[in-house]
């Protein structure tokens, strides 16, 4: 009689443990990945609101205004110089800054 409670107890501590680990594995889940998939949400927000003459941060430090939009690439004017005008891809914007309406 002894054995069969110790493997029933057993048996139950196995279970429990089982729904411990499978709590801890969703928590972390929910802790690590969670803040990721807000932040890609913001970015998809940001970039499909991108407007022509928007001041942007590009992932490489430059900041330009956006000049014209195509459906996977904006052009980007640098700097004082007229002429430097780069294409590139939309997912390179890390920050977007509207002109201010005077």
């Amino acid at each position: 009689m002894n054995s069969f409670v110790a493997t029933t107890s057993s048996a139950a501590s196995g279970g429990i443990m089982i729904l411990l680990y499978a709590a801890l594995f969703f928590g972390l889940w929910f802790i690590v990945f969670r803040p990721q998939k807000k932040e890609q949400k913001r970015l998809a927000t940001m970039i499909s609101n991108l407007e022509t003459g928007d001041s942007v941060l590009t992932t490489s430090g430059f900041y330009g205004v956006v000049i014209d939009i195509t459906d996977d690439t904006v052009i980007v004017e640098f700097g004082n110089n007229k002429n430097c005008r780069i294409p590139m891809q939309k997912s390179a914007i890390t920050q977007v800054e509207k002109p201010e309406v005077q």
